[in-house]
């Protein structure tokens, strides 16, 4: 019986613990923090034996394979102890996949996955097709595989993921773009990222597809350094099929653009054309999201008029450009998701109002130089959520005179409906993780809501007078 070390008690090792018990492995479970109790419990249950609170390294050397979760780095001890061995370390979606033949559409970027992973999820649901969600977006693959028997999945994977993978291979890869991120586990090395993000289609052959953002700079000059054999599908807002137009300098035979308020779409499977306004989500970026969703879709032979059902009934994400509620004129938005610069520059451009921003958290190598001129022209403060603000300040204080800082969402709240006036939007779209604050941008989120929603904040809450310069604690 092969030995099956899995390090990472959470969604992704538990379902690999599903999995690995389902096919016959000796397991054992080993996560450096606390078990939550709901995951300690189907360890039990399944009576797999587990520690927490360390790593016995030495218990490892025995394993014949060790699934490791994403949140592990690879400068960890233990990773670089199994490494010395030279013992096998893989991902939870890597180990899954040896394990079914179900078609995978597989998603990855620094912006926008999540949105384009629920999207194609919900048109493949639309159009009847026996699917699954997974990955990043809060599912574990594995234990899928092992309790269903799913004929698509739909994957949002991250670097962190892609990065233990070897013969994990999508039928459809999706690259939405490719932004600085996360940088502090690639040595802040944007070129290690870079390859990360491109390892979604290192296994792919000629009978695959990769949708990816043309318009993306660094993307498009990427692409020639990696061996890409899958067939290529762009999408693009900048470029169009040339038929009735000289000047367009790019054809797109299996593309996907924009004309006359239309999304076209290209491919030998199945040529799409649907109405903007169609969809629910709004603004750019989700029109960029959609594209990718629609190109996914026909390519699965999904018919244009279900495409459209699927997308007029798609729901917008929480925690991804969501109003949460209006008072006394002011609307709050939580963009808490939003943890790169990128994304904030999609939101911030998005919002047609004033704004009272809302950002901070775990700085990971942001560089905020591309936000300045949307900041300039749309934000009248910032409010800083975080325990170290400094960087924030430094980018901005010569563009913004009202720079407050706070450490609690009801503090944010609180001085952020302060500084608005009916009309403002007060929006969160962090920049930054939220690991010195919250446990994760899910819960930012929910405090942030909740902040609102129990009127931590009174409607005839007296405004700041004026601004200032001067950094202010609350």
């Amino acid at each position: 019986m092969n030995k099956l070390i899995i390090l990472g008690a959470s969604e992704s090792g538990i379902g690999a613990a599903i999995l690995g018990k389902q096919q016959g492995y000796d397991i054992f479970v080993s996560d450096f923090g606390t078990i939550k109790a709901n995951y300690k419990e189907a360890l039990l249950k399944m009576q797999i034996p587990f520690e927490e609170g360390q790593h016995s390294v030495e218990k490892m050397f025995a394993a014949d394979l060790v699934v490791k979760s994403p949140g592990i780095p690879n400068k960890a001890g233990v990773i670089k102890a199994l490494k010395a061995k030279q013992i096998p370390i893989i991902s939870e979606i890597e180990f899954a996949s040896r394990f079914t033949n179900a078609k995978i559409i597989a998603i990855t970027g620094s912006n926008g996955k999540t949105t384009t992973t629920s999207l194609i999820y919900h048109l493949l649901k639309t159009a009847g097709l026996n699917v699954g969600l997974a990955g990043n977006i809060g599912f574990s693959f594995a234990k899928q595989v092992a309790q269903n028997q799913y004929n698509y999945y739909v994957i949002e994977v991250s670097s962190f993921q892609l990065d233990d993978i070897d013969t994990f291979k999508p039928h459809i890869a999706i690259l939405t773009n490719i932004t600085p991120d996360h940088l502090d586990r690639y040595n802040y090395k944007f070129e290690n990222y870079i390859h990360s993000k491109f390892s979604i289609v290192q296994n792919q052959d000629a009978n695959n597809h990769l949708i990816y953002g043309f318009d993306d700079e660094v993307v498009q000059q990427q692409m020639p350094h990696f061996n890409i054999k899958a067939l290529r599908h762009p999408f693009s807002l900048k470029y169009k099929t040339s038929t009735a137009n000289e000047e367009e300098k790019v054809t797109f035979e299996n593309g996907i653009f924009v004309s006359e308020n239309n999304i076209i779409c290209h491919s030998k499977q199945n040529d799409v054309k649907i109405s903007i306004d169609t969809l629910t989500l709004k603004g750019k970026h989700n029109l960029y999201n959609a594209m990718a969703a629609i190109s996914a879709a026909s390519l699965l032979d999904i018919h244009a008029s279900t495409i459209a059902k699927g997308l007029s009934s798609f729901k917008s994400l929480e925690h991804r450009l969501e109003p949460v509620a209006t008072i006394n004129g002011v609307l709050f938005i939580n963009d808490s998701k939003a943890t790169n610069v990128d994304s904030v520059w999609y939101a911030l451009d998005a919002v047609t109002q004033p704004i009272v921003w809302i950002v901070g958290g775990v700085d990971k190598g942001n560089d905020y130089s591309i936000l300045q001129n949307l900041v300039q022209t749309k934000v009248k403060a910032i409010v800083c959520l975080g325990k170290d603000n400094q960087k924030i300040h430094d980018a901005f204080k010569n563009t913004i005179s009202t720079i407050v800082d706070t450490q609690s969402a009801a503090a944010a709240v609180q001085i952020s409906y302060q500084l608005a006036a009916n009309g403002d939007v007060i929006l969160l779209s962090p920049a930054c993780a939220s690991f010195d604050l919250f446990l994760n941008y899910t819960d930012r989120g929910n405090q942030f809501k909740e902040a609102i929603l129990a009127k931590s904040i009174g409607s005839d809450a007296a405004p700041v007078s004026g601004p200032s310069k001067k950094r202010k604690e609350v």
